[in-house]
């Protein structure tokens, strides 16, 4: 049934860039005219987006679909795998939660019913894109699960897509890494491999293109492009792997900045990318912190989302980093909760149905009035409104326009007379601040993409620091933009696009959007 054109990205292993690419490849056809989405069988991650109409999907197929300059559907990632602990997930169907299974039960019990759904939801791309760009998942050669694939080679043949195998030249070993995943592909899957990519060269062409005429001699499939490794891309990650590799240090005002902003690394972290636009801004320094001995003395603390949001509290009482936040607050340290982290600022948690966690009740960190019960009912919705607080220090910005999106399966009470909430949303309210406003939290995600409000709260950290404010107000959605565009030129200057073209069988480029 499907009749678009498609092509695959798979990769040698998890990391390989295979999602970064695939947003190279849907802006390169969208700036050539084409109406294109991307697809994605089965992803699994914390980091996920909403839709339009209030329904969960991954945020790697989210960023995708804006590079296609569309709005991005559950086609486009019809199963979610959300880990709530070790070998345990919640299944995400067409972005609303199923249930809740071990590794073996889903692939014993589900998978068989999955495909059918993954073939569906990428017909009816099929139908509606004149082309899709398929993301792989992991390796195509992981022999352990080849039997019940839904993601990789199993998926190239129900669209009959060519492949583009991409692998990673950072972490070494690239061309064992393509040599072996194609001796482990069986000879029909291996005949859909009709090119290489490799991904994050450092260094001189010239020492590597001996190497590169050897593969393609061993092979018989082309080298289609060595891209370099492109640095400062302000386009959202996937997977949390991302955080291991940036600073955990003190130091975040060594590189010239001047407001130090320390996000709470938990082991089940989620949606980390709203602090993205944090680190778009001149003044401040983001860093991840796992140690209490890291935490240092911040200007803010932020605890973000979680996907175990009672076993992570937990955590942090356990390691130490509960009492370091009390600490830096008690020392002038503001700290922000979203979502997962505003539940743990208040008095306690409770999971008597155990929703997300084996524990039943944890007292929270006690900084709100605040009790959140978790149910089985999640929320998922973009939300709009304003900034309606009357606490001094938010004044200046009552009345502003807000908006982004909920995630979340707790419901969060008042244990006092509730005072004035920070946000009207949707025609709610959401959110609470303390008496002296060093402590504030709310469900709402991507509240620091909105580009006024962010400014003008940290101009206000840098007023009690004696520090004069930044008027320029930087344009996040501007960034975003231009990073599609750079990232697309860059792929397009490296890759041969014209042997592409003939791959997918597309022949002309068309010439107007």
């Amino acid at each position: 049934m499907l009749r678009a054109k498609t092509i695959m990205v798979q990769g040698t292993a998890s990391d390989v860039g295979k999602s970064v690419l695939t947003a190279a490849l849907c802006r390169i056809f969208y700036q050539d005219g084409w109406r294109v989405a991307p697809y994605k069988s089965q992803n699994m991650a914390l980091n996920s987006y909403v839709t339009a109409c209030g329904k969960e999907i991954g945020r790697a197929q989210g960023m995708q679909a804006e590079a296609c300059g569309i709005e991005a559907t559950t086609d486009m990632n019809p199963i979610l795998l959300k880990p709530t602990r070790d070998m345990t997930a919640q299944i995400v169907v067409h972005g609303v939660p199923h249930e809740e299974m071990s590794a073996r039960r889903y692939r014993e019990d589900y998978l068989p019913l999955a495909a059918g759904i993954v073939r569906e939801a990428l017909d009816r791309l099929g139908a509606a894109y004149d082309l899709v760009v398929i993301e792989g998942a992991g390796s195509p050669a992981e022999i352990n699960l080849k039997s019940r694939d839904i993601v990789n080679m199993r998926v190239a043949e129900w669209a009959d897509a060519p492949v583009l195998l991409a692998a990673d030249i950072d972490r070494g070993g690239v061309f064992a890494a393509i040599v072996g995943t194609l001796e482990l592909l069986e000879p029909h899957e291996r005949r859909r491999i009709k090119g290489f990519l490799i991904n994050k060269f450092r260094g001189d062409l010239s020492l590597l293109q001996p190497g590169l005429d050897w593969l393609e001699q061993r092979t018989g499939i082309p080298v289609l492009g060595v891209i370099p490794h492109l640095a400062g891309l302000d386009i959202e990650a996937e997977d949390s792997v991302v955080l291991d590799k940036r600073s955990r240090g003190h130091n975040a005002r060594s590189a010239g900045k001047e407001l130090d902003v320390a996000v709470i690394r938990l082991p089940r972290i989620s949606n980390f990318t709203d602090f993205d636009p944090l680190e778009s801004e001149p003044d401040v320094g983001v860093r991840f912190v796992q140690e209490a001995s890291d935490l240092g003395e911040p200007d803010i603390v932020v605890l973000p989302g979680s996907k175990n949001t009672l076993e992570d509290l937990a955590h942090l009482y356990d390691s130490g980093l509960a009492r370091a936040i009390t600490e830096a607050v008690a020392g002038g340290s503001r700290l922000v909760g979203i979502c997962g982290g505003y539940q743990m600022l208040g008095v306690r948690l409770k999971d008597p149905e155990q929703v997300e966690s084996l524990l039943e009740e944890v007292d929270g960190l006690g900084l709100l009035p605040l009790e959140t019960t978790f149910y089985r009912h999640k929320k998922t919705v973009r939300a709009a409104g304003t900034s309606v607080s009357r606490h001094r220090r938010w004044q200046e910005w009552q009345g502003a326009p807000i908006e982004g999106y909920e995630i979340h399966m707790g419901q969060t009470t008042w244990l006092t007379p509730q005072a004035a909430p920070l946000f009207e949303l949707n025609g709610g309210t959401d959110g609470a601040i303390s008496e002296d406003g060093l402590v504030w939290g709310t469900y709402l995600h991507g509240v620091f993409h909105n580009d006024a409000f962010r400014r003008s709260w940290l101009n206000e950290v840098r007023s009690a620091k004696g520090l004069p404010p930044v008027t320029e107000v930087v344009s996040f959605h501007s960034r975003k933009t231009a990073a599609f565009d750079r990232l697309a030129d860059h792929v397009r200057a490296h890759v041969d696009m014209a042997k592409l073209y003939d791959i997918i069988g597309m022949g002309a480029v068309k010439t107007s959007l």
